[in-house]
């Protein structure tokens, strides 16, 4: 299985005009978005070998990804629903 970085912006490419929006002009979703993005590489990171790390620890940071994920497109999509 290849592995690959799980970033919010390469997966919802449609919604790049508004998540850029909002990474300027909403500090939560900013703040989401950052923590995403760091526990996407270290996610990655354990992946790949480079730090190790117990199995129910990746899954538990795999977990907190999904949960930013799904805030972060809610974010998105009631802002375009606004617009």
């Amino acid at each position: 299985m290849a592995l690959e970085k799980h970033s919010f912006l390469t997966e919802f490419p449609d919604h790049h005009h508004t998540i850029r929006h909002l990474k300027m002009h909403n500090h939560h979703f900013a703040k989401l978005f950052d923590e995403y993005n760091e526990l996407d590489h270290e996610v990655y990171d354990i992946e790949s070998g480079n730090k190790p790390t117990a199995d129910d620890y990746l899954e538990q940071r795999k977990m907190r990804r999904v949960a930013l994920k799904d805030m972060l497109l809610e974010i998105v999509k009631k802002e375009e629903a606004a617009l």
